[in-house]
C-alpha cells in the first residue's frame, strides 16, 4: 500500500472540508515521522497556510482533528509547530501486512513501458578480468536487475574492446616470446595467457626505452620511438587494412580470451542480452564522422585527423580520427548508440563505466547532440568510482592486479573456512556443503562491493566481506537461513499461518518491520531513480537486522496464543521472501540452511 498517497488524499479531503477550496498535490508533502518525535507520517503545512489563514500550528490541529474524527485509519496526531504528525491505527498496518503477504510480486513495480539498454563490463581483450572489472559488472548486473523491477524491458549489452593498440601489444609479444605457446599446450586459462603477453611487451617496451636513453636518446623521444612499439602501431594499421595474417592472429588470441570470459561470468552468475565487438562497430563511427565533416560540425587537421571543436561548450578539441585514418574509442561509441536506440527504439541507455570516463561520456552526449540524435540526452553515465586495495591501486601493464578468477576461488575458500570454523554444516552433504561455498562466498564478494554507493571509491578487503555479524552478505543470509529453520519447525508442529489473523494489535517492533517491509517498492523506485543498487543493499541490511532485533525480544514458537503466533510467523515469512526478492536483485543467492 502507498501509504503517502493514502493519506495525501485524505489530507486533500480535510482541506476542502475545512477550508471549501482544492490544492494542488505538491502542496501536499508528506514524509516518514523522525524517529525522535511520535508518530508514522508527518504533514508539513506551511504550503496550506494560504488557504487556512491561520497559524501554522492552528492549521496543523484542525487538520489532525479532522483526520482522526473522519479517517478510521488514523488512531491520533500531534502538532511540533508547522508539522502534523500522525499515528496510523493498528488496523491498517494489519491491511498492509495482508496486502505485502498476499502480492507474490511485491516490491515489482508495473511495467512502464520504456526500454533502457545497460552496457557494462567491456572488457579489453588484452587481459583477464580482474578486480576493477568485478564491481563494474556487479553494478551493470544489479542495474539490470533492478530497472526490472522498477517496470523497464531490459537489454543486458556488453562492449568487447577487441582491437587496437592493446591487443597489438599482446599479438607482438606472443610472435616475440609466445613460441607458439597456446592455452592447451600450457594448461593456462586463455585470457590469462594472454594478459600474460601484454604485461610481457610492456617488459620489452621498457627494456628498449632504457637501451635508447642509454645510447643518448632523451627519455620522451625513446618513449615515442622504442621499436617494439612503432612494431605494435604498423600492426594496427594492417589490422585495419584487413592483412590476412594479421587478422588471423588477432582471432585465434580474441577465441582464447572470450573462453576464458566466458568463464569468469559463469562462476559470476553474469549472462548477456546482446554482446557487441569494437571490430565490428567501429566503422559505424567513421560514417558519422564523414556526416560531420559534410555538415561542418567536424573539421579536418593538416595531418588529416578529424576534430569537434567543444571549447564554445566550456570543453577542448576532440580527437575523432587519427591522421593515419584509424577510429579512437569515441569513434566507435558515437557509432553503436546510434545503432542501439535504431536497433532496439530505446527509451534510455545507461553506461557502466568507471569516473575517469565522466568527460569522455559528457563528450559523447554533447557530439551526438550536434550530429543531431534527439535522443542524445537519453544517455546516462553511470560512474563509479575505483576500486582500492589495502596496499594501494592497481596496474594492469605491471601485472599488480586482483584477478577476478583468483579473487573468487579466494571468497569459495575463506567462506569454506569461516562456515566450518562457524559450525554452520552440521549435517550437510559433500555437495550441499559445497554449494553453501560458493554461495556464501559469492553473496559476501557481491554485496561487499554493490552496499557502497557507486560514485564512491572503495577498499577492497576479502576477509572483512566474510562476517556473519554486521552489514555484509552473510549476515544477510544467515538471517534468511533462520527464519526458514523457524518456518520449518512451524511446518512440523502443524502450525498454519497463510493470512493474517483479523483483529490484530500489532506491537510497535512488528509495526516498524511492516513500515519496513512496505517501503520495499519505494526503495525501488529510489535506486533506479538515483543509478544505485546499493539502495537495495542496505534497504536488505536493515530488514536482516529489524529482524535480528525483533527475534531476539520476542518469544514466535513459543508463544501460546494461536493468532499471535500466527500472526508472528507471517511477518516472519514476508521478511524472508522481501529479503529473496532484494538480495535477488543484487545476484545473490540466500540459503534454506547455514
Amino acid at each position: 500500500m502507498n501509504i503517502t498517497d493514502f493519506l495525501a488524499s485524505k489530507c486533500k479531503d480535510a482541506a476542502v472540508s475545512l477550508y471549501g477550496t482544492e490544492v494542488q498535490n505538491s502542496s501536499i508533502q508528506i514524509q516518514a515521522t523522525r524517529k525522535d518525535f511520535e508518530g508514522d507520517y508527518t504533514l508539513v503545512v506551511f504550503p496550506l497556510l494560504r488557504i487556512s489563514k491561520s497559524s501554522p500550528e492552528a492549521t496543523a490541529e484542525a487538520i489532525g482533528r479532522w483526520l482522526q474524527d473522519n479517517v478510521a485509519e488514523v488512531a491520533s496526531y500531534n502538532v511540533i509547530k508547522g508539522f502534523l504528525n500522525i499515528v496510523l491505527s493498528p488496523l491498517l498496518w494489519n491491511e498492509v501486512l495482508q496486502e505485502i503477504t498476499s502480492e507474490s510480486n511485491f516490491g515489482t513495480l508495473k511495467p512502464n513501458g520504456k526500454t533502457v539498454m545497460i552496457e557494462f563490463s567491456s572488457p579489453n581483450t588484452n587481459k583477464p578480468l580482474h578486480l576493477g572489472h568485478i564491481r563494474n559488472i556487479l553494478l551493470g548486473w544489479s542495474m539490470s536487475q533492478l530497472m526490472e523491477a522498477g517496470g523497464y524491458r531490459v537489454i543486458r549489452a556488453n562492449l568487447v574492446n577487441d582491437r587496437g593498440i592493446h591487443i597489438c601489444k599482446s599479438m607482438i609479444a606472443w610472435l616475440k616470446a609466445g613460441n607458439g605457446i597456446t592455452p592447451e599446450s600450457s594448461g593456462i586459462k586463455g585470457d590469462h595467457l594472454v594478459g600474460d603477453f601484454y604485461v610481457k611487451f610492456n617488459d620489452m617496451y621498457k627494456a628498449e626505452v632504457e637501451e635508447m636513453v642509454s645510447a643518448g636518446y632523451s627519455k620522451e623521444d625513446a618513449e615515442k620511438n622504442a621499436p617494439i612499439l612503432k612494431e605494435a602501431q604498423k600492426m594496427l594499421v594492417k589490422w585495419e587494412q584487413g592483412d590476412k595474417e594479421t587478422v588471423d592472429l588477432w582471432k585465434t588470441m580474441n577465441g582464447w580470451v572470450y573462453k576464458g570470459f566466458d568463464k569468469t561470468y559463469a562462476d559470476l552468475g553474469i549472462t548477456f542480452d546482446k554482446t557487441y565487438y569494437e571490430s565490428q562497430t567501429y566503422l559505424l563511427g567513421k560514417s558519422l564522422v564523414q556526416k560531420g565533416l559534410e555538415t561542418g560540425v567536424f573539421e579536418k587537421a593538416g595531418d588529416g585527423s578529424v576534430w569537434c571543436d567543444l571549447t564554445a561548450d566550456g570543453l577542448d578539441r576532440k580527437l575523432l580520427l587519427r591522421g593515419d585514418g584509424t577510429s579512437v574509442y569515441i569513434t566507435q561509441d558515437l557509432g553503436t548508440a546510434a545503432q542501439r536506440f535504431s536497433e532496439y527504439k530505446l527509451d534510455e541507455h545507461i553506461y557502466v563505466v568507471g569516473n575517469e570516463q565522466n568527460y569522455h561520456f559528457q563528450v559523447l552526449k554533447l557530439i551526438l547532440g550536434k550530429l543531431g540524435f534527439p535522443w542524445a540526452n537519453s544517455i546516462y553515465h553511470l560512474s563509479y568510482g575505483m576500486v582500492e586495495l589495502p596496499d594501494g591501486k592497481m596496474k594492469s601493464r605491471e601485472g599488480t592486479v586482483v584477478d577476478a578468477d583468483d579473487l573468487i576461488a579466494k571468497m569459495y575458500d575463506t567462506a569454506k573456512e569461516m562456515t566450518v570454523a562457524h559450525g554452520k554444516t552440521d549435517g550437510f552433504s559433500d555437495a550441499e556443503r559445497e554449494d553453501l561455498f560458493r554461495t556464501i562466498g559469492l553473496g559476501a564478494l557481491k554485496y561487499f562491493i554493490i552496499k557502497v554507493d557507486p560514485k564512491k571509491t572503495m577498499l577492497f578487503d576479502p576477509n572483512e566481506s566474510i562476517d556473519f555479524n554486521g552489514n555484509t552478505g552473510p549476515f544477510i543470509q544467515y538471517t534468511h537461513a533462520r527464519i526458514k529453520s523457524i518456518l520449518r519447525k512451524a511446518g512440523e508442529n502443524g502450525i498454519s499461518f497463510l493470512s493474517v489473523p483479523q483483529g490484530m494489535s500489532p506491537s510497535a517492533k512488528e509495526i516498524r518491520i511492516v513500515k519496513l517491509l512496505n517501503d520495499f517498492p519505494a526503495k525501488v523506485a529510489e535506486g533506479v531513480s538515483q543509478l544505485s543498487p546499493a539502495v537495495i543493499a542496505n534497504y536488505a541490511y536493515e530488514l536482516a537486522k529489524e529482524f535480528n532485533q525483533y527475534y531476539h525480544d520476542t518469544p514466535i514458537l513459543k508463544e501460546p496464543d494461536k493468532d499471535t503466533l500466527s500472526y508472528r510467523l507471517v511477518l516472519i515469512s514476508d521478511i524472508a521472501r522481501i529479503l529473496v526478492r532484494a538480495m535477488g536483485i543484487l545476484g545473490i543467492g540466500l540459503p534454506e540452511r547455514m
